[in-house]
């Protein structure tokens, strides 16, 4: 009973400066401490989101941030996941590749926009392959790492048992690694997200939130750039707890399909 009573605590603390924050907002908002251009009054605010909700421009923005998400997503979780595998399986190809693709990815993502719009123009192909970038790293290195730390001790019941090189890969590393692929999926949707919005507030071409965004910024609305930073931490913290709880029905089910095989 102790330890429930002492994690309620903890959760009722953790609300505590979101709260201290908000007072200093009112009394700086009724005080008049602060420009309200800036710092808007909470009134105002609420009316902002109230209006934003009811602007059908946002909710096709919104789609078309989410849609642009999860092609990049997508397309690059499956390149990296299959890159982790084969450098993480192979001694050879982990000597040629791994250096690569540690120095690559030292590359800050958005310094890669120039020559990604230079290739493909300001339109949606660049901001998806600069989503994808993002998903990419993230999803190759833990499937890797995953792989690479999968037990020695399972390997050779693999080949006591006569398994060939795709049955240890099929029924031994991937269940084995399965929990690192997991984190380093949710990880570059974590990251193909922040990909999404500052792709389409830098290049500032097409539709999505990040324009949108950009767009009430240029206007001075500063209440709707709130609005926009708010709804943008609810959908990620939305995406990647379904994500996180996805992996967490479908891991079990894999892990016996694999031993049943």
């Amino acid at each position: 009973m102790i330890r429930p009573l002492a994690r309620r605590r903890i959760d009722v603390r953790g609300i505590v400066v979101p709260l201290v924050l908000a007072a200093l907002w009112v009394v700086a908002s009724v005080t008049g401490h602060w420009d309200p251009h800036l710092l808007v009054p909470p009134a105002q605010l609420a009316r902002g989101f109230i209006a934003t909700l009811h602007n059908a421009d946002f909710w096709i923005a919104a789609g078309s941030s989410l849609l642009r998400l999860l092609t990049g997503w997508l397309a690059g979780s499956v390149a990296g996941v299959a890159l982790g595998l084969v450098v993480g399986c192979s001694a050879l190809a982990e000597q040629i590749g791994a250096p690569s693709l540690n120095a690559v990815r030292q590359v800050a993502l958005f310094a890669w926009i120039p020559l990604l719009t230079a290739w493909f123009g300001d339109g949606n192909t660049a901001e998806v392959i600069l989503i994808a970038l993002a998903a990419f790293f993230p999803a190759a290195l833990n499937t890797e790492t995953g792989c690479r730390n999968a037990p020695i001790a399972l390997r050779e019941v693999g080949r006591v048992l006569e398994f060939g090189p795709r049955e240890i890969l099929r029924r031994i590393i991937i269940p084995a690694a399965m929990p690192s692929i997991a984190s380093g999926l949710q990880i570059a949707l974590t990251s193909a997200w922040i990909g999404t919005i500052g792709a389409e507030y830098l290049i500032d071409q097409g539709n999505g939130l990040g324009v949108f965004l950009s767009s009430a910024r240029m206007d001075n609305r500063m209440d709707v750039v709130l609005f926009c930073i708010v709804a943008l931490g609810f959908i990620g913290f939305a995406l990647s707890t379904a994500l996180r709880l996805a992996f967490a029905a479908g891991t079990p089910a894999m892990a016996l399909a694999a031993v049943d095989d």
